[in-house]
């Protein structure tokens, strides 16, 4: 009914004392769920207040601590065949054992004596550096001969350039007295002539002054001529002089000139005797190559060039190989927007694929099956899936990783970060906004200090 009428039948008459009120109006309706929903509801605002970790969660995979423990393969560093395997795959090795033997593929290494070839040439080389410096050291002694024997004809030849000028000047001062002795005799001569024009010589004594002025003159022409000679002889010296130095200068050039180019070809051999030994010490370290060793001790995993008779390139990846000790680590990544709340020793958890678990990322107190880690290097350039891949190592203070991982196997992070309440958690998810900005504890008490 719809009681619209002011005469309302219900508080004037006791409907209850009826069978149907009594029906109707004693029932009690959805009692048990009302109190339910109400306890519900003050259970979910009690939680709302309860503390909730805020995290950061990424996805990642097993690798190890350290570059050199990760997979790596072995490559040729030049190109060649391959001849004969030594190892099968998961086959344990150490280091330095032999993987598989390879042959040449190029020409010029086919010869299988040509390190002993090599070495013989060398010697040949070698004995001809020896000759060169014997005969260089023969012509030095040649050249030093030649300036010694030089010397003692300049000597010489100096002594007789001096012996000709004191005969010419002997000559000189001889030539002088015969001119006086010339001039005496004509004087003498003149006066005998006059006296006997006077009578008072005889002609026997003019004839004998006369032939005594014809001797005279006869001695002065021949010292005349005499003098002559010996400045001729003067000059012959200078000649002689000046031709022995020519001459043994011609003949120390052309022995210097030899001996240099002894020298030169001295240099040439040796500078060739320098590559072959370098071409020596190539071939001895290429014939190394010729087996491809194990770089450490550990496990083969793939055989990346099978079969025998196979070419391949230098830089050419043969074969995969796992180290047999590693120390275990996990690559995570993270968005940008998250990366400046990652900081080096930061906590995290982490959930090993295989591994069971029972995660609440919020309670990592009641969380099963994830294990502890830390933040021990943050990359600094955003990889190629746009986000930033931080390295963790285990946390020596939580349990121990499973012995049992295998590197690349996939794994689940979660850094743990400020704690807050879940009714502000919710409000953050639901705005999209990014985890409450902070930093470490150990970094504020340093500012403090400072």
């Amino acid at each position: 009914m719809l009681n619209i009428s002011h005469n309302q039948l219900n508080k004037k008459v006791d409907l209850a004392q009826y069978k149907s009120g009594k029906e109707i109006f004693t029932k009690k309706y959805y009692k048990q769920l009302n109190k339910f929903l109400l306890a519900f509801a003050i259970i979910g605002l009690i939680v709302l207040f309860l503390p909730w970790t805020q995290n950061i969660s990424g996805q990642g995979q097993v690798t190890t601590l350290r570059p050199d423990q990760r997979p790596q393969t072995i490559q040729s560093q030049i190109p060649g065949r391959i001849e004969q395997w030594y190892v099968r795959e998961g086959d344990s090795v150490r280091k330095g054992d032999t993987i598989l033997k390879i042959s040449e593929v190029k020409s010029e290494y086919f010869d299988d004596k040509l390190i002993e070839r090599t070495g013989d040439q060398i010697k040949a080389k070698s004995s001809s550096v020896i000759a060169y410096k014997g005969k260089i050291g023969a012509l030095e002694r040649q050249v030093a001969a030649l300036r010694n024997e030089l010397n003692l004809k300049l000597e010489q030849t100096e002594n007789k350039l001096l012996q000709a000028k004191l005969k010419i000047k002997g000559d000189s001062i001889a030539v002088e007295a015969a001119r006086i002795n010339k001039n005496i005799a004509q004087r003498q001569y003149d006066r005998t002539a006059t006296l006997e024009k006077e009578g008072l010589k005889a002609v026997k004594d003019v004839e004998e002054k006369r032939l005594k002025l014809q001797e005279t003159e006869a001695k002065l022409i021949s010292l005349e001529n005499k003098y002559l000679a010996n400045q001729n002889d003067l000059i012959n010296a200078k000649i002689e002089l000046s031709r022995t130095r020519a001459t043994y200068a011609d003949k120390i050039s052309k022995a210097q000139s030899d001996m240099f180019t002894a020298q030169s070809s001295q240099y040439d051999t040796e500078a060739q005797v320098t590559k072959l030994e370098n071409e020596f010490t190539n071939y001895s370290v290429r014939s190394g190559l010729l087996y491809i060793l194990a770089p450490q001790d550990g496990f083969i995993n793939r055989a990346l060039k099978g079969g025998i008779g196979e070419t391949f390139k230098e830089g050419e990846e043969l074969v995969g190989i796992m180290p047999a000790g590693y120390d275990l680590a996990v690559e995570s990544f993270v968005r940008p927007i998250d990366l400046p709340l990652i900081h080096i020793g930061e906590k995290v958890r982490v959930q090993f694929d295989g591994w069971p678990a029972i995660v609440f990322s919020g309670w990592p107190n009641v969380s099963y099956g994830t294990y502890g880690a830390k933040v021990v290097a943050i990359e600094n350039f955003i990889s190629d899936n746009g986000k930033y891949r931080i390295l963790l190592a285990p946390d020596e203070s939580d349990h121990e990783w499973p012995t049992a991982i295998r590197v690349g196997s996939g794994a689940r992070t979660i850094a743990l970060l400020d704690d807050v309440p879940i009714w502000f958690e919710l409000w953050r998810q639901l705005n999209s906004f990014p985890p409450n900005f902070y930093q470490p504890t150990d970094k504020k008490e340093t500012k403090k200090k400072k």
